[in-house]
């Protein structure tokens, strides 16, 4: 069958009388340049927002303008139309604002549309000559990711987290932190002002990159001194050695619940694409933005690092990958989803002139269109696609995990649950202390009925009755 489709396509697109047709897209995105996380509340600059505005305009030009061979099928041109489009981000000030500021490149301001008359003819003028307001969905992994300056700070996982501090164990760590001792203690002048001396090692390689690539965007001599200590084959060597941690804190082959955001992600992809599919086309463009951790997992799953190394080191401000569905289906109706396929693309940085993603095959294929069935099958493997779902892997037993019952184990007696005509363990503990309770209060009668005994009320004086009370648990929804 994938012989067949990949035959059909691959002959389609020969044909002169076949043009590709683009369905629907999926873009995950990195925020744009912004202040360094050592010293926490970090925000979005002039220069990031430019970053993304630049970059959510190139794709403007590619998925939405009329005349462009790679647009969207269909997708409203010149005013958005909020069912075609999702856009979502954790909350995180850095990542929400970078995604607002990303969609106006999508969809700059309608001003043909910028006003409206009223029925007592009062004509009212938009703001912003026209802004287009898109709603943007908060998803609950990665909050304030962007002031955590370890990978897992912004992630609930248990396990996830537990995995990437068993990097730290590791032989491969202990022997970068040994060789590049005197590198990081080499670089104490241009470091003193954010770390002490003992924070100036391996550990911390992503934080020390940070500060310096911010400093050295955004400081002038005067506010950095040694700034000239920051030669190209320095950058170079702080970028490669935060890359190598990182990534190793994303992704781990043998222990894949180290890549938990990257298989949220893969998810969330897979279920955005399958809303177009099942849409018939109605729902067409997702857009999402996340921290450059949960690209780093998410390109270690999909096996990005066979087909170039440069998917193991930390993406630039901006970076963005779209999955686009795309047919060689003659004609204006809906194909069925075996004559659809899937194309990956990444660009590192933001998009700007004539710069444009480049095409990469997924999970280790040689060739770049993936038949949607296949992409389904391999996604499965990978993803998370549910709470139930995370909640397994991660091993999490409170807040959306926790148990609807008292009970704390994690498991659930199959011999009660699913049936409408079961009870729960409560419900039956409840019942049978009642049955326990009428039986013995009716050997009591029966006692004082034959026996002829009667019950007498005897009371000190100044004592006082004492009333059983019944305690109920409070339970977590």
């Amino acid at each position: 069958m994938r012989f067949f489709l990949e035959s059909t396509l691959f002959l389609a697109a020969l044909s002169p009388v076949s043009a590709e047709r683009v369905l629907g897209a999926y873009v995950f995105a990195r925020h744009g340049d912004r202040t360094p996380k050592v010293f926490g509340n970090t925000r979005l600059t002039n220069l990031g927002y430019r970053e993304v505005f630049d970059a959510g305009s190139y794709y403007h030009n590619r998925y939405i303008v009329a005349d462009s061979p790679h647009r969207i099928e269909g997708i409203d041109e010149k005013v958005v139309n909020a069912k075609q489009i999702s856009a979502s981000a954790p909350s995180d000030a850095v990542l929400q604002n970078s995604a607002t500021g990303f969609l106006q490149g999508v969809y700059p301001p309608a001003r043909n549309a910028a006003s409206e008359t009223l029925a007592n003819t009062t004509t009212v003028e938009a703001p912003l000559d026209g802004y287009q307001l898109i709603q943007l969905s908060p998803i609950s992994s990665g909050k304030n990711s962007e002031d955590a300056t370890w990978l897992q700070g912004a992630s609930d996982c248990q396990r996830a987290g537990l995995s990437s501090n068993n990097y730290y164990t590791s032989d491969s760590y202990n022997a970068l932190l040994k060789s590049t001792k005197d590198f990081y203690q080499s670089l104490s002048p241009m470091l003193d002002r954010a770390f002490t001396s003992s924070q100036m090692t391996f550990k911390n390689a992503y934080t020390i990159f940070d500060y310096l690539n911010v400093a050295s965007i955004h400081n002038a001599t005067k506010d950095f001194p040694h700034k000239s200590d920051l030669t190209d084959e320095v950058y170079r060597q702080l970028l490669a050695l935060a890359s190598n941690q990182q990534y190793n804190l994303a992704y781990n082959a043998s222990d894949q619940v180290r890549a938990i955001e990257g298989a949220v992600l893969a998810g969330e992809i897979l279920s955005g694409l399958n809303d177009t599919i099942t849409s018939q086309g109605k729902s067409k463009l997702n857009v999402q933005f996340g921290a450059y951790g949960t690209f780093l997992s998410y390109f270690g799953l999909v096996q990005l690092p066979a087909a170039s190394v440069n998917f193991t080191g930390i993406p630039d401000y901006a970076s963005s990958m779209s999955l686009e569905l795309v047919t060689n289906s003659p004609g204006k109706d809906f194909p069925a989803p075996s004559e659809i396929g899937v194309r990956f693309m990444f660009h590192n940085g933001t998009i700007t002139g004539s710069d444009k993603p480049t095409v990469y095959p997924l999970f280790g294929q040689s060739k770049t269109l993936l038949p949607w069935n296949d992409f389904v099958s391999e996604t499965k493997k990978i993803a998370v696609v549910s709470d139930e779902k995370w909640c397994q892997v991660c091993g999490n037993t409170e807040g959306k995990c926790a148990a609807p019952s008292s009970s704390h184990s994690g498991s659930v007696d199959t011999s009660t649950a699913g049936g409408s005509g079961g009870m729960s363990r409560a419900v039956a503990g409840v019942i049978g202390a009642m049955v326990t309770l009428a039986v013995i209060l009716g050997l009591e009668a029966l006692f004082f009925l034959v026996g002829g005994f009667r019950i007498a009320k005897r009371r000190k004086a100044g004592s006082e009755v004492e009333v059983p009370t019944v305690m109920t648990e409070d339970k977590k929804s």
